[in-house]
């Protein structure tokens, strides 16, 4: 199966997690998303790429809300020789000074025009290792700062060492986050200049060459968002096997900054959103900044009813979304609304089958859904509960809310503790329910079946977000705050509406969610006629879903980074 992949010069996508199905849990939240819809758009559009990332056995974790509504980790192990074919190569990385090999599996994304992907899980479970160093790619950000460097060394050195082994030609890299930034320290080791060129002073290294080849794609708003490792930590586990002085040139005299090493290697360097590009070359000055705003896989995040609905009316959606921008004159109102209320259906069905609540198809459904963390602020829905109950009580609306916190954010647990006693607050006056382990089924539910898809983070730590574009997909208009996408998406009244504006203070967003909610969003929805909502519908597919969809993201990659 491997021989009709190395023989095409090659695209090498290096990202720590990346979604491929629900049955394969080597994803932690967005970052990995897109990274699974960037590679299915790249089987869908032919280009040529091979995705690496590690196996993550264990996966991330499974999540369970208990009787107090706080949020219990269980294990997500899966076997990857049920989906994934074992690779024969193996490759070593030194770590604390001895050998570690790597293989992996291959797993091929299949697009709808019949392009495919390849993509490597790298593994350390092997008998040549020892015991902990066979756990290395076991947790998905698991352990302490040492299995996170040794993880980043596999990924890095070891990724860029096992496409050469097995015979792949790549002619570029692309990092998505710092985490697989070291595969340029590997690139330094490949391209240096003969000897007899270098005269006195001057570096051996191509380091031209490998900046061309390499480009940086930064997700992360937060400077703690970026990983560091302490040169202390780094000497002991790489001793011997990098150039330290080298090292700090690029990554920083304080600690291995890995997002400044990736920054300093890559001659394309961009951010996920134009406001987050903009955030970015303050955060990290010098350096140009570029933006690619993300996007969607169209297939997989529109609904069975919507899917089937385009195929019908806009016929080569699938590969050309921009078509979409037909929704507005050819598709009707009433099949809008008829595909929409299907979506809902299945959405209602699932919330009765995980939480036991009852939901009425003919409330709006406000729909959250996002990794629960302080920032993301999930909680200002209920910043007034006295307001919300009044507002419920004059035009009736439902609650769907879901997320993960990660194991070790105590306060994003709490959070999810908070919003469960908020819920059981609104018993038997706001129907609502907390979707336990949301995971790719579970999203593609809400966010389709979702009457409303709000978002509430605080500016400006909100890169890009992704979930808005997915409910656009089904037609589902965004209330949120101005940040990220939303920020390009937002056509007021038109294809959602915002939250305040962007001179707004964070503390005054929950007075204008509301004010908005109660005096324009629901009246909209409860009119008589429903021709005033299906149009906002209507552009949310037509102006937002057919640019903010990984069919367009893939190729601006391909012609503004890749092939420069």
């Amino acid at each position: 199966m491997l021989e009709e992949f190395i023989h095409v010069p090659r695209v090498a996508y290096f990202s720590m997690e990346v979604a491929l199905r629900n049955e394969i849990p080597t994803y932690a939240g967005g970052l990995g998303v897109l990274a699974g819809d960037m590679v299915r758009s790249a089987a869908d559009l032919m280009l040529p790429m091979v995705a690496v990332s590690l196996v993550s056995r264990s996966g991330y974790f499974r999540q369970e809300i208990d009787t107090q509504g706080l949020q219990v980790e269980l294990a997500e192990s899966w076997e990857p020789q049920l989906w994934a074919q074992s690779l024969d190569a193996k490759v070593a990385v030194t770590i604390e000074g001895k050998p570690v090999w790597v293989s992996a599996w291959l797993y091929v994304v299949e697009g709808h025009s019949g392009g495919r992907q390849p993509v490597l899980l790298l593994d350390t479970d092997l008998n040549e290792n020892e015991p902990k160093d066979r756990e290395l790619t076991n947790c998905l950000y698991g352990g302490d700062p040492a299995y996170r460097l040794k993880q980043e060394i596999v990924l890095g050195i070891g990724g860029v060492r096992l496409l050469q082994a097995l015979g792949f030609d790549i002619f570029h890299y692309h990092m998505n986050e710092g985490h697989s930034a070291l595969l340029g320290v590997e690139l330094l080791r490949r391209y240096t200049y003969p000897a007899e060129n270098i005269r006195e002073g001057d570096s051996h290294y191509d380091i031209p060459r490998i900046r061309k080849m390499c480009s940086f794609t930064t997700h992360t708003p937060v400077y703690a968002g970026h990983d560091s490792f302490d040169y202390t930590l780094v000497t002991a586990i790489l001793d011997g096997t990098i150039d330290l002085v080298l090292i700090k040139q690029f990554a920083g005299e304080d600690g291995l900054n890995m997002t400044r090493l990736a920054l300093n290697l890559s001659e394309y360097i961009n951010g996920v959103a134009k406001s987050h590009a903009d955030v970015s070359s303050k955060m990290f000055p010098g350096y140009k900044m570029h933006a690619i705003t993300n996007g969607v896989h169209p297939y997989t995040w529109a609904a069975q009813s919507f899917s089937t609905l385009y195929d019908t009316h806009i016929p080569g959606w699938c590969h050309e979304p921009e078509l979409l921008t037909r929704a507005e004159c050819c598709v009707s109102d009433e099949d809008i609304w008829n595909a929409h209320q299907q979506a809902k259906m299945r959405l209602i069905e699932r919330v009765f089958a995980l939480t036991g609540v009852s939901l009425n198809p003919n409330i709006p459904i406000i729909g959250f859904a996002r990794r629960m963390t302080a920032y993301k602020r999930p909680d200002i829905l209920f910043a007034d509960i006295e307001r919300l109950k009044n507002i419920a009580n004059h035009q009736p609306f439902q609650i769907v809310m879901a997320g993960k916190a990660h194991p070790s954010d105590k306060e994003g647990k709490a959070l999810i503790g908070e919003l469960h006693q908020h819920l059981q607050s609104l018993v038997g006056i706001i129907p609502s329910a907390y979707l336990a382990n949301y995971d790719l089924t579970i999203a593609l539910d809400l966010i389709s079946g979702s009457d409303i898809w709000l978002n509430t983070p605080l500016r400006p730590y909100e890169a890009s977000g992704t979930s808005g574009m997915k409910a656009a997909l089904n037609g589902v208009p965004s209330l949120s705050v101005l940040d990220g996408w939303w920020i390009e998406g937002c056509i007021e009244g038109v294809t959602g509406w915002a939250i305040g504006d962007k001179d707004t203070q964070n503390g005054g967003t929950s007075i204008a969610l509301y004010d908005k909610f109660e005096q324009v969003v629901l009246p909209l929805y409860y009119q008589e006629n429903k021709s005033g909502w299906i149009k906002v519908m209507k552009s949310a597919i037509s102006k937002n879903a057919s640019y903010f969809n990984s069919h367009r993201m893939m190729r601006r990659y391909l012609i503004e980074a890749y092939t420069r």
